[in-house]
This record gives C-alpha cells, sequence and structure tokens, in this order.
C-alpha cells in the first residue's frame, strides 16, 4: 500500500508538505522525507506522535531509544514500520522537529492506494516555505509577543472614553451570583 500524508505548520499559512510512502517504510524513512522536502538538516532530536481526532499526542516515535523505564511500549523510528501503528486514513500525527521549543508539523494520511507499492518516499507536493528549522527561546518570545500584540490594537481594551459610572452594577451582580451556583 502507499500512504500519502498532507504536512501542514501552524507557524507559515501558505505551507504544504505531501509525501507519498510504502507502508511497509518505516518511520525512520518518512522523516527523512520530511527533511528533505524543506531542506533541515538531520542532526535534531526529533519524534512523531500519533493522535487522536483532537490533536492529543498519544504514541510517541522517537529517533533514538530515550532509555524510558516503564512499563508502555518503546518505538524507535528506524525499527517501527508505518504500518505497524497506521491503518486507517484520516489518522493524524505530529512530527516534533524542533524540541527545545515544542515546534512541530502536523499530518494526516490523506489516502491510501492499496495493490500498489514505491522503492523509495517522494514529495508529490510543495508549496511555500517552511519555518525555520530551529529557534531558541528567546526568538520563540519575540515571535509570540509579536503575534499576539498584532492582534490587539487599541481598541481591544475598549474606548478610552470609558466611565466607571456606566457600568451595570447590578447585572453585573446577577453574573457573580451565577458563579456562586457552579463552583469547583
Amino acid at each position: 500500500m502507499i500512504y500519502k500524508f498532507r504536512i501542514v505548520s501552524d507557524e507559515v499559512d501558505n505551507f504544504r508538505r505531501e509525501i507519498c510512502i510504502d507502508s511497509d517504510a518505516t518511520f525512520l524513512d518518512l522523516h527523512d522525507a520530511i527533511l528533505d522536502s524543506v531542506g533541515f538538516t538531520k542532526d535534531q532530536m526529533t519524534s512523531f506522535f500519533i493522535c487522536d481526532d483532537d490533536w492529543e499526542k498519544k504514541t510517541e516515535i522517537t529517533l533514538v531509544d530515550m532509555g524510558k523505564d516503564s512499563d508502555e511500549d518503546t518505538w524507535i523510528m528506524s525499527s517501527t514500520r508505518l504500518s505497524d501503528l497506521i491503518e486507517d486514513e484520516g489518522q493524524r500525527l505530529v512530527f516534533v522537529f524542533d524540541y527545545m521549543t515544542d515546534r512541530m508539523f502536523f499530518m494526516e494520511l490523506k489516502e491510501i492506494e492499496t495493490g500498489k507499492d514505491l522503492d523509495a518516499p517522494i514529495c508529490t507536493r510543495k508549496e511555500g516555505n517552511p519555518p525555520q528549522q530551529t529557534m531558541d527561546f528567546e526568538e520563540l518570545e519575540k515571535k509570540n509577543a509579536a503575534n499576539s500584540s498584532s492582534d490587539l490594537d487599541e481598541d481591544f481594551y475598549g474606548d478610552e472614553t470609558y466611565d466607571p459610572s456606566e457600568l451595570d452594577e447590578e447585572g453585573f451582580a446577577d453574573l457573580n451570583m451565577m458563579d456562586d451556583d457552579y463552583t469547583l
């Protein structure tokens, strides 16, 4: 079978990649195909996570054995075939490419072609430029501050001509009473 994955970024709106890969390929093969498609180096710690429909991380597939002492299964990219963990169209994954700042690509299995196979993965769609591969905490903070401040203009906090006497104290009291009914 051939798996066709769509890859997007929450950092760059027009960024898209599509990778076609054999279902018997390993997660390491997919890892290399993704990094090659975006021009990233292969010297960073990365992981895949199988996600639920709400993008909650469930199963981690690591680049190297992290030596975790747990009862959970350990999945390593080089020894885990895609078909071991992925079976259905619509399956969601994230590929964490910058561990220090938890930056990732969001992936979805868009199509499964049965009765076909591929010798090597191929990138069938390239749109836009990827985000930069690594970012230190200061850069990330600056970027987050710029993004959040650009969304807020002077009207966000209200009008400069606000008059506290205009506050509907009775309506506010009703809200406080409602809150008392729903304490945690």
